[in-house]
């Protein structure tokens, strides 16, 4: 349950919403496209945690594991941004 609570897609929906509203339908679904590819830097922070979590102290993984995540996200940006230059 609590692996489950933190997915809870509060933002997303604040987000959707806003682009429903606001912008094409085809929006929304490149939105929604970047959320499923936004699940990759989360993966690898997971995985971090799994790994490091009997290697090193708590604070010690869970730095490392928010560093994995940070490079992850970065690179899923900077590879989204050459993909689709207009953004999502």
């Amino acid at each position: 349950m609590a692996g489950l609570v933190p997915l809870f897609p509060t933002f997303a929906l604040i987000a959707h919403y806003i682009i429903g509203t606001e912008r094409s339908a085809q929006d929304l679904r490149m939105t929604a496209l970047f959320g499923l590819w936004s699940l990759v830097p989360y993966a690898i922070y997971l995985l971090a945690v799994y790994w490091l979590s009997v290697r090193l102290t708590l604070t010690a993984t869970l730095t490392v594991a928010t560093i994995a995540w940070g490079v992850a996200a970065a690179a899923l940006l900077l590879a989204w941004s050459k993909v689709n230059p207009a953004g999502a």
